[in-house]
């Protein structure tokens, strides 16, 4: 079963309480809780959390290292067909619609592409930023441009990488055939209001810096130019550390742009009519519906 919903929606706990309800473990599709070193800029589960039931995917690896959506997709499914020998339910958990779909429907199989075309577009975006790595992309593969979230880099950069290496479009691979999975999927997406949302959100950058958000990310400036640490909270907060800004715009900035990415999620997963919708407080509901798929077999 897939637990999804934008950031600061309250994933997490109910995961855990349907864990331990069907005695299960999760499996995390946070496409930033990966990485061992950034614990608190990406809210990944506490050590209490994690007591509470068996995380998978969470600190697992390292800022240093390439952990891609298509290793994820490979490992995912891997541990997948270990849980099932012992649980007949398994919760995947995040919202990175990528990864999530990634396990659930598969990959598209993608030209290998060479160090020197790695390296080339690594260049155009230290050199010339995101707008580089957009423009070039717009005019090798305009469809594909419109359709993908042309704020992420990392994903500008594998689609661009595919474009240079094959002389073909990225959108030209793309064939939305689904692979074949062993095993039932059921998706659940969490929905909040708005201003709700925007509250929780806010409440939690808070809580992050009070937790020791700004001493993590000074810890990591050296690193900055990693993909891992080009993400919402870290960006804003090197440029506090380089002076470009106090530290109060700094997290207020992080609070902008943490709406905007949830905002994102939800435009993503809106887009799959196979998720179901609850509020947070609903969970006896999904519970029941899970119950219905998977436990009484109707």
């Amino acid at each position: 079963m897939v637990v999804a919903g934008p950031t600061a929606s309250g994933k997490t706990s109910l995961a855990i309480q349907f864990a331990r309800h069907f005695n299960t473990e999760i499996i995390s599709a946070d496409s930033r809780q990966f990485y061992r070193e950034l614990p608190i800029g990406t809210a990944a589960p506490t050590w209490h959390e994690q007591s509470q039931a068996t995380h998978h995917f969470v600190g697992n690896t390292s800022i240093h290292d390439t952990f891609d959506v298509a290793s994820y997709e490979q490992n995912a499914i891997s541990l997948l067909s270990q849980l099932f020998e012992k649980h007949n339910i398994v919760i995947l958990c995040g919202g990175s619609g990528l990864f999530i779909d990634a396990v659930c429907n598969g990959l598209d199989e993608l030209p290998e592409t060479t160090s020197g075309i790695r390296n080339e577009v690594h260049q155009i975006y230290q050199n010339e930023g995101i707008e580089g790595l957009q423009q070039r992309l717009k005019t090798l593969d305009p469809e594909y441009f419109q359709k993908m979230d042309a704020q992420n880099p990392r994903r500008l950069q594998r689609a661009l990488e595919v474009c240079l290496q094959s002389g073909k479009t990225y959108t030209s691979f793309r064939t939305g055939s689904q692979k074949v999975r062993p095993f039932e999927i059921i998706r659940l997406a969490i929905v909040t209001d708005r201003k709700e949302l925007i509250q929780r959100i806010n409440q939690r950058v808070d809580t992050m810096m009070a937790d020791g958000f700004l001493e993590e990310a000074n810890g990591l400036i050296r690193f900055s130019h990693l993909n891992a640490l080009n993400t919402v909270g870290y960006k804003e907060l090197f440029d506090y550390l380089h002076g470009q800004c106090t530290l109060e715009q700094a997290i207020e900035q992080i609070k902008v742009n943490t709406r905007r990415y949830a905002k994102r999620q939800m435009t993503w997963f809106r887009k799959n009519d196979a998720y179901t919708w609850f509020t947070r407080q609903e969970i006896d509901r999904m519970i029941e519906l899970i119950h219905q798929r998977f436990v009484s077999g109707s």
